[in-house]
């Protein structure tokens, strides 16, 4: 791969650089693999981005490092913003208030994610600081992807509903303790105080960027369109800003624009929706998200041994999502057949994941490794085995609206054009 970068870097001299060329030509090709993996397989699109991905990540693209940073650290993030952006605006506070068990059911199904991921892999001899760190990200159900599910599934019903806000509930978690317990991985507070404080602090630094991006979204909205393209384009300004800073200021972007999304819906008196010329600029974002994501996981050194305990990670993550799910369910609105698809559908890992996993290899390279052997190819096989068994679960549940048949996607597809 590099020798053939050397070789076509010698002939073509583009003004905007050979990497620029590179990337518009994988952005070009994942689009259309995309595509035709929906088409003629019926799977959702971003099964077709991130087997692009994977392959052109194995095939050694040097387009991503791990751990992430610079621009491909951003773009990840930015890509993960604007999701938890449009996650919060989702999040129904007022449903919290007449159905709290929607929330009991939250915090059971992941605690025993939590505890059952770090007890496997301790049993399995893993460093209790390594499991910590692999715990914490397996919490995570990638909203980014059920939402790609749901959005090419035309999918509605208490099952997407339920998943879609569980998962946003525990990205909410995993992200704010992940970010917190990045610095902490190389020594053991003795005290409670310490431990509370880096919480404190990311919360904190994330609420006040969240709040400015929401307070000056709330004030364009007084003045300008919800549906208008300037609108539209503002946003995407404010999150990317709130993306850049949020870091810097010790808080977590993910985090800042989740709860930015939340309190724009509690300022704004007028029902609003996520503007529809955003909706390619996103998608724009979100393809190279996984992409990124995809190339990154794929540089994970492969054999027998960390095939082990990524089976036995994905094996004890995936049984306590169901049975957390299940333990939560009574009372909470879903019978026991809906919360069995509601378990499954908290299947995939991704982004969200891979940006925790990268601040704790930033915080403590030697460790890190350990990290990383399992924390990449989990990643990778839930990215696109997730979103297959979201689908899977969204169909069995009845909420599709469309057929689950390679043909009907495509009569779709050419009614929407």
């Amino acid at each position: 791969m590099n020798e053939l970068t050397n070789f076509w870097a010698d002939w073509v001299r583009p003004s905007a650089g050979l990497p620029t060329v590179l990337w518009s030509l994988l952005i070009a090709v994942t689009a259309a693999a995309g595509h035709l993996v929906q088409r003629y397989i019926g799977m959702p699109k971003v099964v077709g981005y991130s087997m692009v991905g994977t392959l052109v990540g194995l095939a050694g693209f040097e387009g991503a490092v791990w751990p992430l940073q610079g621009v491909g650290l951003f773009m990840v993030e930015l890509g993960v913003a604007i999701v938890l952006f449009e996650a919060g605006g989702r999040l129904p506070l007022r449903w919290f208030r007449h159905n709290p068990m929607v929330l009991v059911q939250s915090v059971i199904e992941s605690t025993l994610t939590y505890f059952a991921v770090y007890w496997v892999l301790v049993w399995l001899d893993v460093p209790g600081p390594v499991a910590n760190a692999l715990a914490l990200m397996a919490i995570v159900a990638s909203p980014a992807v059920l939402s790609r599910v749901v959005m090419d599934t035309r999918a509605s019903g208490p099952v997407t509903d339920r998943a879609l806000t569980l998962s946003t509930l525990n990205t909410f978690y995993a992200v704010t303790l992940g970010y917190a317990q990045a610095g902490l991985i190389e020594r053991a507070p003795s005290a409670i105080t310490e431990r509370i404080y880096p919480v404190l602090v990311v919360l904190g630094m994330s609420f006040a960027m969240g709040a400015a991006v929401a307070l000056a979204m709330r004030t364009a909205l007084r003045v300008m369109s919800p549906t208008s393209e300037n609108t539209s384009i503002l946003m995407l300004a404010l999150i990317a800003a709130g993306t850049a800073v949020s870091a810097h200021m010790g808080g977590s972007a993910p985090l800042a624009a989740l709860i930015g999304g939340i309190m724009l819906k509690q300022l704004n008196p007028r029902p609003w929706s996520w503007p529809s010329q955003l909706g390619t600029a996103a998608s724009l974002l979100t393809m190279l998200m996984f992409v990124l994501v995809s190339i990154v996981a794929a540089q994970a050194d492969w054999n027998l041994p960390v095939a082990g305990l990524v089976l036995a990670l994905i094996a004890a993550r995936g049984v306590a999502k169901v049975v957390g799910v299940s333990l939560g369910n009574p009372g909470s609105g879903t019978n026991w057949k809906q919360a069995l698809w509601v378990g499954g559908a908290m299947a995939p890992l991704s982004s969200i994941a891979l940006l925790i996993a990268s601040n704790f290899v930033t915080a403590s390279p030697l460790l890190g490794v350990l990290i990383t052997q399992t924390a990449l190819p989990t990643i990778l096989l839930m990215e696109v085995s997730g979103a297959v068994i979201v689908t899977i679960a969204i169909h069995l549940a009845g909420e599709s609206s469309v057929p689950w048949t390679p043909e009907a996607f495509s009569t779709t597809e050419d009614n929407q054009s």
